[in-house]
């Protein structure tokens, strides 16, 4: 009984203690994905290029014919104007044969048109020619005259032709690849040898979306050669591609170099590092911002009360997935990338959880 008594007890008991317990705590706020911006947000240190020509070009015949010789190899400096490869002139010296011949033939004629022409004119003078002989010496005359215009016309194409068929520099450069031998046959425009021009030199790298969306035409950045890093020189950035490299997914930015010293050669290694003082701006993935084809914002995140608030910005250019951000950011804001479409203005946010 006494057993009975106390079960009957502690049922009575248990409701009231339930009541008198605290409320469970709710929910701790979710943590935020988040980044902290600063103004080389998406630049690496240094990036490492390759010394190419600015300038490079195929070069080949406008014409069909046999290659006869090629007195350059790859690797050889060449000067504006030099041989580089000759064709067989063989067929070329028949056509300008004939189209020399044509003219003398012509110019006979001409001559004896004219003479023709001028007894007419002074038969006709005398009354002992008739009108009609005249006229039809005048016609024969025009007619030799146009012939010799012709012949010298086709004399003219011949030359321009055996001329077409020596390939010279356009300007001082370095061959770097050939295509062809001596007796190989060409189709008109196949290529012969390429060529790479010594004047302007500048710095290819490889860079991601991000790295491009940071960057801007005419940003500076200094250069060091890779084999002596004491050689240094100073490069801008003139352009990035805008297609993407499809295996790599990386864009290919050109840095013309500034009197670049003799050591920087073609092929060389090159480290580049954006200058001192130059302004890169803040990068963030197009997914953090609010509207971004209208009033653009992001979310900050105010780590004194841990609350969250809009802030607009103003947008720069943006490549691929990432968009610059010109203004409304400051170096350390913590700004929010993820789940943006979820949070109200004041809401308290967790612990910063990085990407």
């Amino acid at each position: 009984m006494r057993w009975i008594a106390l079960t009957l007890a502690l049922a009575l008991a248990l409701p009231a203690a339930a009541e008198d317990a605290p409320a469970p705590d709710t929910a701790a706020p979710r943590p935020v994905v988040s980044v902290i911006v600063n103004p080389e947000t998406g630049l690496p240190i240094s990036y490492v290029g390759t010394i190419v020509a600015r300038i490079r070009a195929d070069l080949g015949f406008p014409l069909i014919g046999t290659v006869a010789e090629r007195p350059v190899s790859a690797g050889d400096t060449v000067a504006g104007g030099e041989v580089l490869a000759r064709l067989d002139p063989e067929e070329l010296d028949a056509d300008l044969r004939a189209a020399e011949a044509g003219v003398t033939v012509a110019e006979a004629q001409l001559n004896s048109a004219t003479d023709a022409r001028d007894r007419a004119r002074e038969l006709a003078a005398r009354g002992v020619g008739s009108e009609t002989r005249r006229e039809d010496a005048e016609r024969a005359y025009v007619a030799a005259e146009a012939r010799l215009e012709q012949a010298r016309a086709a004399l003219a194409r011949a030359e321009d032709m055996r001329g077409l068929a020596t390939l010279t520099a356009p300007q001082d450069g370095v061959v770097t690849e050939v295509f062809a031998e001596p007796g190989t046959p060409l189709d008109a425009g196949q290529p012969v040898l390429r060529l790479a021009a010594t004047g302007e030199r500048e710095i290819v790298i490889d860079i991601s979306d991000s790295d491009a969306a940071a960057m801007r035409t005419g940003m500076a950045f200094d250069v060091t050669l890779a084999a002596n890093p004491a050689i240094t020189a100073a490069a801008t950035l003139t352009r990035i591609d805008p297609v993407a490299e499809r295996s790599t997914r990386t864009r290919r930015a050109h840095l013309t170099l500034t009197e670049p010293p003799d050591a920087y050669r073609l092929g060389a290694l090159a480290r580049v590092t954006p200058s001192i003082g130059v302004e890169a701006g803040v990068v963030l993935p197009l997914s953090a911002v609010l509207d971004p084809e209208g009033a653009a914002a992001v979310w900050t995140v105010d780590r004194d009360d841990h609350s969250v608030r809009r802030v607009p910005v103003t947008l720069g250019p943006g490549t691929g997935d990432y968009v610059l951000i010109a203004d409304g950011l400051s170096p350390g804001d913590e700004v929010v990338v993820k789940g943006i479409h979820s949070l109200e203005d004041g809401q308290i946010v967790g612990p910063r959880v990085a990407e």
